[in-house]
């Protein structure tokens, strides 16, 4: 059985979703490049209740951990809720360090944006320090930093999906 033009264009299309853009950004845009939002701080011996209020007040899922300018450790929502959580801390007077996480792996800003990601799914990683050549932290990538980049790509496709894409509507919702 011969397939004709178009059948062979939508297999094509399946086997390489998405726009040719987004293929060509995934290799070569770097995360310098993508993340432009300067890193949350504290530096050692920060309080717990500082860290969680800091991490609260900026609505982030981390916070880098310094020592004389240098990243000593990264505590992140996971560290709270399956080291401190349910604990009989006293949060003003015990220090992040106990319970973050030490040495944690570290991309350089020149890294790709498919190999961040990579690196994210296959660890379980949600936030990836970034480093530059003398070894300072110039930003974390997280997972929604990198979502929303590529979300970028797909703006019109995905601000029109329906709240559940299995669902067929009868008519439309609004205007």
């Amino acid at each position: 059985m011969a397939i004709d033009d178009d059948e062979a264009e939508r297999i094509a299309a399946e086997e390489q979703p998405g726009p040719d853009e987004l293929q060509s950004a995934l290799a070569n845009d770097t995360l310098g490049e993508v993340i432009q939002q300067a890193p949350l701080t504290v530096n050692v011996g920060a309080t717990l209740a500082e860290v969680i209020g800091r991490m609260q007040a900026e609505h982030r899922g981390y916070v880098a951990v310094l020592k004389d300018g240098k990243l000593a450790g990264i505590f992140t929502e996971r560290d709270l809720l399956l080291r401190v959580a349910g604990r009989q801390l006293r949060f003003d007077q015990t220090a992040v360090d106990s319970y973050m996480t030490t040495d944690p792996i570290t991309l350089p800003a020149g890294a790709s944006v498919a190999y961040a990601l990579n690196l994210m799914v296959v660890e379980g990683f949600r936030h990836i320090p970034i480093l530059d050549d003398a070894g300072r932290l110039v930003a974390v990538a997280s997972m929604r930093n990198l979502i929303e980049y590529l979300s970028g790509f797909f703006g019109r496709d995905i601000l029109t999906l329906p709240p559940d894409p299995r669902i067929n509507y009868r008519n439309r919702d609004g205007a």
